[in-house]
Order: C-alpha cells, then sequence, then structure tokens
C-alpha cells in the first residue's frame, strides 16, 4: 500500500493494547500497512505473536508483548520492553477493556475491581507514563478507546460505563498536562460485529437502535483512529470522536 501523504506513518512506532483482535486488531493492521512499526500488546502473548508475524510480513518491525492491562507492574513491564525495543512510542492507542454483564446489586467486588482495574486503572498508568516520556522527547500521541456506555444510560454493565466515563475525563486532563507536546484524544465507539458480537442474537447482529440502523463493522474503526493519529491532526487533541452509527 502507498499511504496518502495525510496517512503516512512511515517510520513510526504505535502500541496498541488489546491489539490481538476486534478493533485493536485493525488499528494495529492499518498503522503497520501505512508504515509503522508496531507493539501489540494483549493478555495471551501467542495471538500477539500472529498478529506480530502479520506485520513482520508487511515489511514493517514488530514487538508481541503479553500483558494484564489492569496490572501497574506489568504495564510497567510493557513500556520498558517497548522503549528496549525501538527507543520510542509515537502512538500510544489504549484499546484493551472487557464490559462482563452483571445486576448492580449482585456485583462481586472482585468483578467490580477487575472492570475498573482494566478500563481506568491501567489505561492511567500507561498513558501518563507514555505521555511523560513523549514529552520529555519529540511529542506523540494517545488515543483512549471508550464506549457509548460512557454516554448513555447501560443497565447490566455499570461499572464498565462508569470507568469509561472516568476515560473519557482523564482525556481532557491528560490533553492539557502534557500539551503541547502530545496531544490526548478518546474513540467512543458503538455496537460493533468484533467477538462480542458472537453472543447477540441475529437479530441484533443485523440490526441496531441507531440513526444507521446496524452494527459496526470492525474495519469502520479504522479512520477515525488514523485521523487522531496522523500528524496531519496537529490541533485535535481532548476531543471525543463518536463512531456509533448515530446512537442517542
Amino acid at each position: 500500500m502507498t499511504p496518502d501523504p495525510l496517512f503516512d506513518f512511515t517510520g513510526k512506532v504505535a502500541l496498541v493494547t488489546g491489539g490481538s483482535r476486534g478493533l485493536g486488531y485493525r488499528m494495529v493492521k492499518a498503522l503497520a500497512e501505512r508504515g509503522a512499526d508496531v507493539i501489540v500488546a494483549s493478555r495471551k502473548i501467542e495471538n500477539c505473536e500472529t498478529v506480530a508475524e502479520e506485520c513482520r510480513a508487511l515489511g514493517r518491525k514488530a514487538l508481541a508483548h503479553g500483558v494484564h492491562c489492569g496490572r501497574w507492574a506489568e504495564i510497567d513491564a510493557l513500556i520498558e520492553a517497548s522503549y528496549a525495543a525501538f527507543g520510542r512510542i509515537d502512538i500510544l492507542i489504549n484499546n484493551a477493556g472487557m464490559s462482563p454483564a452483571c445486576p448492580s446489586h449482585e456485583m462481586p467486588e472482585t468483578l467490580f475491581d477487575s472492570v475498573l482495574n482494566l478500563n481506568f486503572k491501567g489505561p492511567f498508568r500507561l498513558a501518563s507514563q507514555v505521555a511523560h516520556r513523549m514529552s520529555e522527547g519529540d511529542g506523540g500521541c494517545i488515543i483512549n478507546i471508550s464506549s457509548t456506555g460512557a454516554l448513555m444510560a447501560l443497565p447490566m454493565v455499570v461499572p464498565y460505563g462508569s470507568a469509561k466515563a472516568a476515560l473519557n475525563a482523564m482525556t481532557v486532563s491528560l490533553s492539557r498536562e502534557y500539551a503541547p507536546k502530545v496531544r490526548v484524544n478518546t474513540i467512543s465507539p458503538g455496537p460493533f460485529l468484533t467477538d462480542i458480537a458472537d453472543a447477540w442474537d441475529a437479530k441484533k447482529r443485523e440490526t441496531q437502535p441507531v440513526a444507521l440502523g446496524r452494527p459496526g463493522r470492525p474495519e469502520e474503526i479504522v479512520t477515525a483512529a488514523l485521523m487522531l493519529a496522523s500528524p496531519a491532526s496537529s490541533y485535535t487533541t481532548g476531543a471525543l470522536v463518536r463512531v456509533d452509527g448515530g446512537q442517542q
């Protein structure tokens, strides 16, 4: 692929958590196809290695790293491994997350903590540490992957929606704290046909109560990610970009 000059990531290094499947996988491949070297991070190292090998086949350097993105010690190890391999991170996409359904009054503390750790506590650690390094170097950009669950009523996954709302607030604050060399933005996806949709019934996989009337295809996240990651978006920071088919 010959990248459009606005979306040429040749020489850039991108770290994507949850990068071995779903939306994360699509963003990893899109960046690699346009010249970026990549760090693929998720819990299962073998899945990361499979995606990394796909990127190497494109002529890119790629590091696979197994990590639990809710644990600070493992996040710190990921950061050290990334800088040891590439010397820098230019693009960070905080994508790892989970949203287990549970009635709020039955939510056990361990599950509550796990949801907040993966969707907010871990992303905070990764974003803040990388932003600090970016600000002391040549700068960079961070994209936090949130959810429409932070913007609307979403029963049965209240801790998840709350954690994503905190992620949205974090984006705005970090965008000011590490400006002007670091840009920090949010993508807010709606219903997408990732592996989570395997549990949906057939009708839900075909139609959704959004303006476009259907769930998103995983590849439809790519343009928003490329736009926010591109140096051509140098005047965009602290923004929330909704990719949700017109969710109300």
